[in-house]
């Protein structure tokens, strides 16, 4: 029963970092929507889901270090406890910028990374409650395909908003490192994603 009870741990916390993930996903997508509008605030609200995010993460890595039996092996725990954490660091990073950089408005390509990463990131909520039934393999591998489909759409959306961002404003190039920035911490958010759909793939293969 111990076993029994520390595996159904390992999945809730699992469950829970995706959760925050989402959360974080959507504040970003709220914040970029409607910015400046009360941007202090939803930026506080970011930080705090990202805090919530490392405490996930730590108690996750606690457990698989004092726990002697794990559910999955602990190498796939910790790289998909992480992942998942650097999903919500890489969207805390460009909300901080935001920020730091007394950006002025948000332009409609962020808005379109924060769109894609909502996506992705609830995508990746359902692929992750899913394992806990692993034996049921299509509904998973069906959201990690999705997932990888939406981070190609982040990686045609940095091509063109690096061209759009140099072409139509390279006579400020202050502006266009601000937001060279951004971007790629965005983009880079959705390659994370993308980490995480392949980690549970992973995991499924191994342990169907």
């Amino acid at each position: 029963m111990f076993g029994l009870s520390k595996d159904k741990e390992f999945y809730e916390l699992f469950e829970r970092a995706a959760n925050n993930t989402c959360l974080g996903a959507k504040a970003l997508d709220d914040l970029l929507q409607n910015y400046p509008k009360d941007a202090e605030q939803k930026t506080k609200k970011m930080k705090d889901i990202e805090h919530e995010g490392d405490q996930i993460t730590h108690k996750t890595v606690e457990m698989v270090n004092k726990t002697f039996v794990t559910p999955l092996e602990r190498e796939d725990i910790y790289e998909l406890i992480t992942k998942l954490d650097d999903v919500l660091d890489l969207m805390d990073a460009a909300v901080s910028r935001l920020s730091l950089y007394k950006i002025p408005y948000a332009t409609e390509h962020s808005k379109s990374f924060a769109k894609i990463l909502v996506r992705a990131t609830e995508t990746l909520l359902k692929g992750i409650t899913s394992m806990r039934k692993i034996k049921d393999q299509k509904e998973i591998f069906d959201c990690c395909i999705a997932v990888n489909t939406m981070e190609n759409e982040g990686d045609v959306l940095l091509h063109k908003s690096m061209v759009d961002l140099f072409e139509g404003k390279k006579d400020d190039p202050i502006y266009v490192i601000k937001w060279k920035e951004i971007y790629e911490d965005l983009e880079r958010a959705t390659d994370r994603c993308e980490d995480v759909a392949n980690i549970v793939e992973g995991i499924v293969l191994k342990n169907a």
